[in-house]
C-alpha cells in the first residue's frame, strides 16, 4: 500500500509540474535574457542521423559555478522543430532512453551529456543543417533564463 501512495504522489506531482509548463514557460524563454551567470558550455556538437528524417542528437560538457541552484528544463536547437532532453533510466530492469526530468545544477556541478547518458534530440531537423556548419542551441532554465551557444555539425559515422 505504501508504494501505491508514493507513486499516486509522484504522478500527481509529475502532472502538477506538466501543467505549469504549458503555462507560459515558452512565453517567459523568449523574453528572459540570454546569458546564465556561471554556466559554461563546452564541447558542444549535434551528430546527424544516418538516414534523413530521423532525429540528430546533441553532446555538450557543462559546468556550472553560479551562486544560485537551478534546473535545467528544456532546450531548443535552431533548425529542429522540436528538441526533448533525454537520460537513460532503468524500467523494469532493462536501459531505456526516457524524457529526463529536470535536471538540478549545483555551484561545482559538472555534466556531460554524453552518447548512453544525457543528450538532446532534435527532432524535425532541416535540411540545410550540414556536417561542417555549427547550429545554435539554447538552454533554458526553470523561470526562463536562458544560454545559447554554437554546436559544430557532424555526419553520423563521425566521432561523437
Amino acid at each position: 500500500m505504501g508504494k501505491s501512495v508514493f507513486a499516486g504522489f509522484a504522478l500527481g506531482i509529475a502532472a502538477l509540474s506538466l501543467t505549469a509548463c504549458g503555462s507560459g514557460a515558452d512565453q517567459t524563454a523568449a523574453t528572459a535574457p540570454d546569458g546564465i551567470p556561471g554556466l559554461e558550455v563546452s564541447n558542444a556538437r549535434m551528430v546527424l542521423a544516418p538516414v534523413a528524417g530521423n532525429p540528430a542528437v546533441v553532446y555538450l560538457d557543462l559546468v556550472y559555478n553560479g551562486d544560485r541552484g537551478l534546473a535545467l528544463s528544456h532546450a531548443s536547437v535552431e533548425g529542429a522543430k522540436r528538441t526533448v532532453i533525454h537520460d537513460m533510466g532503468n524500467v523494469n530492469g532493462k536501459m531505456q532512453m526516457m524524457e529526463a526530468l529536470p535536471i538540478v545544477l549545483k555551484k561545482g556541478e559538472k555534466i556531460s551529456f554524453a552518447p548512453g547518458g544525457k543528450h538532446i534530440m532534435a527532432m524535425d531537423v532541416s535540411p540545410d543543417l550540414k556536417p561542417g556548419g555549427t547550429t545554435e542551441v539554447t538552454l533554458i532554465v526553470s523561470g526562463g533564463d536562458k544560454q545559447s551557444f554554437p554546436a559544430e555539425i557532424r555526419a553520423a559515422g563521425d566521432p561523437r
